[in-house]
């Protein structure tokens, strides 16, 4: 939908930095050396990072995983968004895939030759009010031959109202702690006759896993969660639990199943709409065994927060299952944050074989 403030003069200047070749020819990238940081963008405010376009040319596999965007607003010590590329842009495993949603979007490409490269874009609004820097940090020892970059921003005079900074921040646990160990078997009378006991009934949330905990008074819109399905069968069971501003169970958004709060039913389907969806699949059985990506945002029905939040799933119903788990969660908040975990070292972010 075209929206009707194009239609009214614009309070901004539009511009770019890009990985143009400044000697004007066809050069448009930069390399990236191993185990080294590159600053793709300085930007002094005020303004809005209005859209991201990153492609990326790396012999190593797992490029995606390996690369961590990090943003710093303000001049502040620590990054607000620090994540593995390829799962800031909605992807995880380090995979490519083609899908769009309301925030981002990815074009694998079909080429024997370039089958493992993609475009990626994003469209979340970025505001700051002194300074923005980018960069991307290799964490292989393998160079980056050529990484395309644009960054497109609205410069103000003064930004509209008193904003909220971007945050975005990676999570995996490989494997959750399940105690069955193996998992459940595919749904039926025989897991519903399984799960009717004492053990699978979860009245507190806090073996659940951990999408995102903020402390601070902000906006949580959304996620995606990459899941390696370890020992076959559904692992969509486990309900969602979002705690807002320290409430004790049962919280205030407390849902009936993975798949509900990721807008599916009997089962994840191959769709990819705005607000939710599926962004990777591995393999056509896509619910019973391999790795998926699904999305969730809350544009319309955000998710704010005075004192802290704490966006939690279960792994299975009741916390049974032991499969491997990355989420990227995505919100905005009022500046200090509490400083992120460091990243996993690049090993322990690489996907399972």
């Amino acid at each position: 939908m075209i929206p009707y403030s194009l239609t009214q003069p614009q309070p901004f200047r539009a511009r770019r930095l890009s990985s143009y070749d400044r000697a004007g020819g066809n050069n448009d990238w930069i390399p990236i050396g191993g185990r080294s940081t590159h600053v793709i963008g300085d930007i002094r405010g005020p303004g809005i990072i209005s859209h991201l376009y990153f492609t990326v040319n790396s012999p190593d596999l797992h490029y995606l995983r390996s690369l961590v965007l990090r943003c710093f607003w303000d001049d502040e010590p620590f990054p607000s968004v620090e994540c593995p590329l390829g799962d800031f842009f909605c992807v995880g495993h380090g995979a490519v895939s083609t899908f769009e949603n309301a925030a981002f979007s990815m074009a694998a490409n079909q080429s024997k030759t370039y089958g493992r490269f993609a475009p990626m874009n994003c469209w979340v609004p970025m505001p700051f009010s002194e300074r923005a820097r980018l960069e991307i940090r290799n964490d292989s020892d393998t160079p980056v031959i050529a990484f395309y970059f644009h960054i497109d921003y609205q410069e103000y005079t003064q930004l509209p109202g008193t904003p909220w900074y971007l945050h975005a921040t990676w999570h995996r646990e490989n494997p959750c702690d399940g105690w069955q160990g193996t998992g459940s078997v595919i749904w039926g009378p025989e897991w519903v006759a399984r799960h009717q006991t004492e053990e699978d009934r979860n009245q507190t949330g806090s073996g659940n896993y951990v999408i995102l905990d903020a402390k601070g008074r902000g906006t949580y819109f959304g996620c995606n969660l990459s899941v390696d399905n370890l020992y076959k069968g559904w692992w969509g069971e486990g309900d969602d639990m979002i705690f807002v501003d320290g409430e004790l169970w049962p919280p205030s958004l407390h849902g009936t199943g993975t798949e509900e709060y990721f807008g599916q039913g009997w089962g994840m389907q191959d769709v990819r709409h705005q607000y939710y969806g599926l962004s990777y699949r591995e393999r056509e059985d896509f619910n019973d065994r391999g790795k998926v990506t699904v999305y969730r945002f809350h544009v319309a029905d955000p998710i704010p927060f005075s004192e802290s939040i704490r966006v939690t799933l279960e792994h299975g119903h009741g916390n049974d299952r032991s499969d491997d788990y990355a989420s990227t969660a995505y919100w905005y908040q009022a500046e200090p944050h509490v400083p992120f975990a460091a990243l996993p070292d690049v090993g322990a972010r690489l996907p399972n074989p």
